[in-house]
Order: C-alpha cells, then sequence, then structure tokens
C-alpha cells in the first residue's frame, strides 16, 4: 500500500480554513519548536511534517487548517516576489496552449520581468526543453533568477542580460512570446529566431499598442493572427447564496497570436 505522502523541508504548502488562505514555504532546516504566527493563533512548523497532505493541523487557538500541496498558481498569485506586473495565470495557460509547447520544446521569451510568464514556459517545456528569455533590466532578470530557484526551474532556463531589438543569439526555436512596450521591435529578431511555421505570442495592455503591433506583424512576415482578450469571473462558492464575486478584474492585456511565414522564394 503507498504512504500518504507529507510535506518535505524545501516544500511550497497552502495551508487552507473557511477564513483564510496561508501559502509559505518550510525552510529547510526546521528547528525543534519553531512556530508560524498567524491573525488565527499559532501553528508549530514541525507539525505539518507529520501531517500528511490533505490532514489537519490546529493553531494554538484552535483552529483549524487544511494543508494543501501548493502549485505553480499558487505561487504566482502568493508567493513571487515581483517588480514588475505579472502575467496572470488565466492568460498564461493559455499563452502555453497557443504556443504548443511541451517537454523537449525550445521557446524564446523577450521581457523576462519578474520570471511569471518564465515559470510556466519553463514548467511546460521541461525536463528536456529550454526556454531562453531575454531581460534589458539587470533588477528584474535578478528577481527571476531568485524566483526561478525558489521553483526548481532555473536549469530549464537560460536568461540573459540583453536587449532583444538588437537581436537574440537562438534559431529553430519553437514558439516565442513578447511582453515589452513595443513588441514591434523585435520582430525582426524574432523571426530570424523562429522556425518555419513557429507561432509568436505578444502581450499588450492598450488598443493603440494592439492596433500597431497588428499593422507591423503582416509587414514583419507573420500570418493567422488572432487576437483576443480573456476575462475570468469568479463565483461565491456558497451553494445557499451562489453568485459572482462583488470583484473582478476588467483588463489584464490583449493577447495576440500570429505564426511565421517563410518568404517567398
Amino acid at each position: 500500500m503507498k504512504m500518504t505522502e507529507t510535506p518535505q523541508p524545501g516544500d511550497f504548502v497552502l495551508l487552507w480554513s473557511p477564513q483564510h488562505k496561508l501559502f509559505l514555504r518550510l525552510q529547510p532546516e526546521l528547528e525543534p519548536g519553531r512556530r508560524f504566527s498567524t491573525h488565527l493563533g499559532d501553528l508549530e512548523l514541525g507539525e505539518l511534517l507529520r501531517t500528511p497532505y490533505g490532514g489537519r493541523v490546529r493553531t494554538h487557538l484552535g483552529h483549524e487548517f487544511v494543508v494543501l500541496r501548493a502549485t505553480l498558481v499558487d505561487f504566482l498569485l502568493h508567493g513571487i516576489e515581483r517588480r514588475t506586473q505579472i502575467i496572470y495565470p488565466k492568460d498564461s495557460g493559455y499563452v502555453v496552449l497557443k504556443l504548443g509547447l511541451g517537454a523537449g520544446r525550445r521557446a524564446l521569451e523577450v521581457g523576462t520581468g519578474s520570471g511569471a510568464l518564465t515559470a510556466v514556459l519553463a514548467q511546460a517545456v521541461a525536463p528536456t526543453g529550454r526556454v531562453y528569455s531575454y531581460e534589458r533590466e539587470a533588477r528584474f532578470l535578478e528577481i527571476a533568477r531568485r524566483n526561478l530557484e525558489r521553483l526548481g526551474l532555473l536549469s530549464v532556463v537560460e536568461l540573459k542580460l540583453k536587449d532583444a531589438e538588437g537581436g537574440v543569439d537562438e534559431r529553430e526555436v519553437d514558439a516565442a512570446f513578447i511582453d515589452s512596450r513595443e513588441p514591434w521591435r523585435c520582430f525582426p529578431a524574432v523571426y530570424e529566431a523562429l522556425r518555419g511555421g513557429a507561432p509568436l505570442g505578444l502581450l499588450v495592455p492598450t488598443t493603440n499598442q494592439a492596433a500597431q503591433a497588428l499593422a507591423e506583424l503582416e509587414r514583419a512576415g507573420f500570418v493567422d493572427v488572432e487576437m483576443l482578450e480573456i476575462l475570468v469571473r469568479f463565483y461565491k462558492p456558497v451553494p445557499e447564496r451562489l453568485r459572482p464575486q462583488d470583484v473582478m478584474t476588467g483588463h489584464t492585456g490583449y493577447l495576440i497570436f500570429a505564426r511565421k511565414a517563410l518568404a517567398r522564394p
């Protein structure tokens, strides 16, 4: 019989209660008796190592938490270190599908930022694929590096402090994504890096940026252009009063996708 799995030092865990969610990483070395303070009371962290996922722990005030395995989405929403706007899971999940990413694929990213999308791309192509991520700001690149290290994904990523407008090092990559203020400035370099027919994705926050990007894509040799916006509405999961949440994120960005067409002979 398979034993129930328990959290291990270094794991990210989610502690759930009807009143609150707590996201934390168990330190590699937990000292006996070390405690974690919450507004519902203190938890003895060593007890988490003895509690199976799905099990329950109590604070010293008697409040109960369920121990859950944290996912990448939990990290992006609750645990990521960031100094830039991130691409949210509602958008990044669709990006992975549209770019056709999977284990062994090679993806190019322009605009690392805090590394949120970088982590999603890396998880998609791991363990044998590669993500080549370009960023102009050294301070952002270091934040992304720390986030990827915490997630154990840095081995799949090559972080490059370089302006991709001047060209990129890779060729014959399977897909590319650009997250920058003027993505069309990178179209020539990205076009050269992509395999024939390979997909390109962009995210821009405003309609005037989107219009400029659409006009430049055709001139740059891309076809099969698609533009969309993803809106997600959460519901209050209470059977007696099931209805939408009071607050909804109305807009994050416009997603644009296209594919590289080879030049006419």
